[in-house]
């Protein structure tokens, strides 16, 4: 596998890829985290030159929004983060289960860039809080976003 930037001409594809994980997280219990549109096909044109493709065989096999960059929402949390050093977020993390363990290989590419990397995930996203656990990442706390304070922060450092 490897980690590509995504272009203009794989929004088509990604977004393909978004409506599936939307499919999948309303099928596992988690149907509020996404709801029917997020992520919008305009946030991905203005985040594209953060969004990153793992590609197995010329196949996306997972897309991810990857940047070194303060989030927000981080500011405060119900917790406490491992650190206070400069770190890098990944979100939007989906796969298109075409290769078992694709977003394991993303979040792993994610952290040999900068090795302190912080995540986060809605209480209803069970796959997503089992595959963080798996790679190394550490729930931290939990903290607000839209008025729901059901999202999970997690880090690896």
């Amino acid at each position: 596998m490897e980690i590509r930037k995504a272009s203009v001409q794989d929004l088509d594809q990604i977004m393909q890829i978004y409506e599936k994980a939307r499919e999948f997280m309303r099928t596992n219990g988690n149907a509020e985290q996404w709801g029917d549109d997020y992520p919008s096909r305009e946030l991905i044109e203005q985040d594209l030159d953060r969004m990153y493709l793992c590609i197995e065989k010329e196949q996306i096999a997972c897309v991810f929004y990857y940047a070194v960059e303060e989030d927000e929402d981080y500011r405060w949390i119900n917790g406490k983060w491992l650190n206070e050093e400069p770190y890098a977020v990944v979100h939007r993390v989906a796969s298109t289960g075409i290769v078992k363990g694709a977003a394991s290989y993303c979040l792993d590419w994610a952290y040999s860039q900068i090795p302190n990397i912080r995540m986060d995930t809605y209480a209803d996203n069970i796959p997503m809080q089992r595959l963080l656990e798996k790679c190394g990442f550490q729930y931290c706390g939990s903290f607000e976003r839209v008025g729901l304070d059901k999202w999970m922060a997690y880090h690896r450092a």
